[in-house]
């Protein structure tokens, strides 16, 4: 695969948070998605149009390969919320990251550091993460009156090959 070109529209090379959403999004989109084998290829062919939508100027077949990983994992080692969804989030950052986050009812995600590792055997989904110079995060995720019901499992992709996130 070749670099995806840079754009001249947004600044790619402005800093973006590392945690948190403290910089304003240029695209946002949300949806449930049913928590069954066809999740990951689900969110697959979600990802591509709403990217494309958004102008994100990043390679979007790795971010589509990404959030089907992502929510794969969230349907095989997490759980599903009390509707049977996990729920798959794309932000398009001003300085053209993009987040993919998943979150689930699971609050733990046990082994995490091991799991991404770079000599881990297992948790070759995620390994796409590192693989494609992102990073990958995850944190409980909590309600409106600060209860935890679940994770966000966040990946965070840089715009060009020469990046890092």
């Amino acid at each position: 695969m070749n670099p995806p070109p840079q754009r001249s529209d947004r600044a790619a090379n402005d800093a973006a948070p590392i945690e948190g959403r403290e910089e304003r999004p240029w695209y946002s989109f949300e949806t449930p998605l049913l928590a069954s084998n066809a999740a990951g290829p689900n969110a697959r062919l979600r990802v591509r149009p709403r990217l494309t939508e958004a102008r994100w100027s990043g390679n979007i077949d790795v971010a589509a390969r990404i959030a089907h990983q992502l929510t794969d994992n969230a349907v095989r080692h997490g759980r599903p919320f009390h509707n049977g969804c996990v729920v798959l989030r794309l932000t398009v950052l001003n300085s053209d990251q993009l987040l993919i986050e998943v979150d689930d009812a699971l609050p733990e995600f046990p082994g995490f550091e091991e799991v991404t590792g770079s000599d881990h055997q297992t948790g070759r989904g995620l390994w796409w993460v590192r693989h494609y110079r992102g990073r990958l995060t995850w944190q409980p995720k909590t309600d409106t009156d600060g209860t935890v019901v679940g994770k966000t499992v966040r990946a965070q992709l840089p715009v060009g090959w020469g990046e890092t996130a």
